[in-house]
């Protein structure tokens, strides 16, 4: 690492490097010069000592999620999804408890100790539903994790949800600037209430998870400056940070796809910041890039979600466009994701990867 630091320019940039991973308060416009540099020369050391954090606290592991897309239906209007309630060439669907169970089954088959049931705000699927269906993953398939990441609800369903055994929760909070918030949503949402969520969840003892999209349109260097600023006040066991891809049939179909390296960079930076975070490397990743997933690992993250939902149904879960979901990105294909984690030194854990301190 001390040959790379060696081709850095700027001397400053490993000062506040240090800063960061130290817990200290950063200035904005410390924040500022670590995010919005031309120059890319310096993001490989970043990257090095951010995978070498990561190391230090979880060795070479890599956790696994099973993913389960549990609905393709959702009531909100968001304009950069491929599900939003407006787009009639949507592919629709919703999963039964009983197909939710035998996904699980599956899963628990392949060693897997963690399921995310993910969806959009389906009416059909509503609070008694969800609170049902973890009760019957929680009595069939009791030691396993169970992680939720199915919109804004309600304190008392948060509530029901973590009582009928749900472990973690999942939602972005998109952006915490407000004005960047209305660029992305239509009036009838508000950035308000979703961070309200967020609190409620960690109030509930959720394992909670926030993050962003990066590249999305209206995003500026400011915005992604209030992004980490909520993080740091927040401080959520879990932060997921992907590239924007654009959806069909939405908006923002033909806007340009968010930055790899600034994603990476972003990974990186709250690794340093956040050292016991679980950190996904996500599928977004993996769609813009066939490397993706393996660059995110090497800049800090730590998690992966293979998709185990239905054949059937799996290419239906279009949020944006030639999403990933087959081979590696698959649950089906652990081997073909272990070779791609060892060839970069890393391995597959199958613990239920809980978050500590």
């Amino acid at each position: 690492m001390n040959q790379i630091l060696m081709n850095i320019s700027d001397a400053s940039f490993s000062d506040l490097l240090d800063k960061v991973s130290s817990g200290a308060e950063l200035d904005r416009e410390e924040w500022r010069m670590l995010l919005d540099r031309p120059d890319e020369s310096p993001d490989q050391y970043l990257r090095a000592r951010a995978t070498e954090v990561a190391r230090q606290h979880f060795g070479n592991g890599i956790y696994l999620r099973g993913l389960i897309e549990i609905t393709s239906w959702c009531r909100n209007n968001c304009y950069y999804c491929g599900l939003r309630r407006s787009n009639r060439f949507a592919s629709r669907y919703r999963l039964t408890t009983e197909d939710i169970l035998s996904c699980c089954r599956e899963g628990a088959g392949l060693g897997l100790n963690t399921f995310v049931l993910q969806g959009g705000e389906d009416d059909g699927q509503d609070d008694n539903w969800i609170e049902n269906t973890i009760r019957a993953i929680r009595a069939e398939i009791p030691d396993q994790a169970i992680t939720l990441s199915v919109g804004e609800r309600s304190e008392d369903a948060y509530r029901r949800f973590r009582e009928a055994g749900a472990d973690r929760y999942l939602l972005r909070h998109e952006t915490r600037n407000d004005a960047h918030y209305a660029q992305l949503h239509p009036a009838e949402m508000s950035a308000s209430h979703r961070r309200a969520c967020l609190r409620t969840l960690k109030a509930l003892n959720f394992q909670t998870g926030a993050g962003m999209m990066i590249g999305t349109p209206g995003q500026t260097t400011d915005c992604l400056l209030d992004d980490i600023a909520f993080l740091e006040e927040l401080r959520p066991q879990m932060i997921g940070i992907g590239p924007f891809i654009p959806a069909a049939h939405t908006p923002f179909a033909h806007r340009q796809a968010g930055s790899i390296p600034l994603t990476l960079r972003l990974v990186a930076l709250m690794r340093l910041r956040f050292p016991h975070a679980l950190i996904p490397s996500t599928t977004a990743l993996a769609t813009l890039n066939g490397g993706g997933r393996a660059a995110g690992i090497l800049s800090g993250a730590n998690v992966v979600m293979p998709n185990l939902s239905p054949l059937a149904v799996r290419g239906q879960y279009s949020i944006y466009d030639h999403k990933a979901c087959q081979g590696g990105e698959s649950a089906t294909g652990l081997r073909l994701l272990e070779q791609e984690l060892n060839q970069i030194g890393s391995r597959i854990v199958y613990g239920r990867g809980d978050y500590s301190t």
